[in-house]
């Protein structure tokens, strides 16, 4: 049972082609991420016409600025599972006033998940602080810290607040060996995989679109690093995901 548990099929220009590939390859469901209010009409369309696709609705951090407010509604949709992705990405946001709205933005969120017992999909770069520290506010969350490459100390402390841990195909990078570090570690009945797509292709796609049928390197070589079966591996993670999500197959 191998799945894709975030990508943004909507950014592709043939997510039905990929969809379809994906299938051939063995991936049994996906998980598409909505990023801000405009781009969640593509993402739920998907949603509704494939099975095998579940959607989210959230405002990523890069859009902070914008309406959150639909966010409530969607969420009575039943082909949406999480809140997300939401979070914080102070890389491309070094103002304190734009970090001060991504917070916000992040603890509306945060709270809508509690509310609606849902979990959450987190985006963190270089925030480790103020990610986790909104995390404990919000008694009960529960989540993911998804495309993870923080420290495994940030790790360790997502993990002891129930999360889970979500790593992409920039574990195969030749410079990623922090994320390495963390993948090796975490327990296996925490970690999911992830494509990201349409960005970040793992090796030996690098350099082409991602899509979701690329998963299956990024497993392949997470069970090399972990000295796991593949098929063990994979069978873990599917599991995780269908626990924490309540979906997929």
């Amino acid at each position: 049972m191998l799945i894709d548990s975030h990508c943004h099929l909507n950014y592709l220009d043939d997510p039905d082609g990929a969809i379809e590939r994906a299938r051939q390859s063995g991936v049994s469901s996906c998980l598409c991420i909505s990023v801000d209010e405009q781009g969640y009409a593509g993402v739920i369309g998907l949603a509704n016409t494939h099975d095998d696709v579940w959607a989210t609705a959230g405002v990523h951090p890069d859009a902070a600025d914008g309406n959150l407010h639909w966010i409530e509604d969607a969420l009575s949709h039943d082909r949406v599972v999480a809140v997300g992705e939401t979070g914080l990405d102070y890389f491309h946001a070094s103002e304190q006033a734009v970090q001060a709205r991504q917070r916000e933005a992040f603890a509306y969120q945060l709270d809508l998940a509690v509310k609606n017992t849902l979990p959450v999909i987190v985006h963190t770069r270089q925030a480790e602080a103020d990610t986790l520290d909104l995390m404990r506010a919000y008694a009960g969350v529960r989540g993911v810290l998804h495309c993870f490459t923080e420290s495994w100390s940030m790790a360790k402390q997502a993990l002891d607040l129930g999360f889970f841990i979500s790593i992409s195909g920039i574990v195969t990078f030749k410079n990623a060996e922090n994320v390495r570090e963390v993948a090796r570690q975490v327990p296996a009945d925490r970690l999911l995989i992830e494509t990201d797509s349409p960005f970040l292709a793992p090796v030996p796609q690098r350099g082409k679109t991602n899509e979701p049928a690329f998963v299956a390197h990024t497993a392949a070589f997470l069970a090399e690093l972990r000295q796991e079966d593949v098929e063990v591996l994979c069978e873990q993670t599917g599991e995780n995901f269908m626990r924490l999500f309540g979906c997929g197959k």
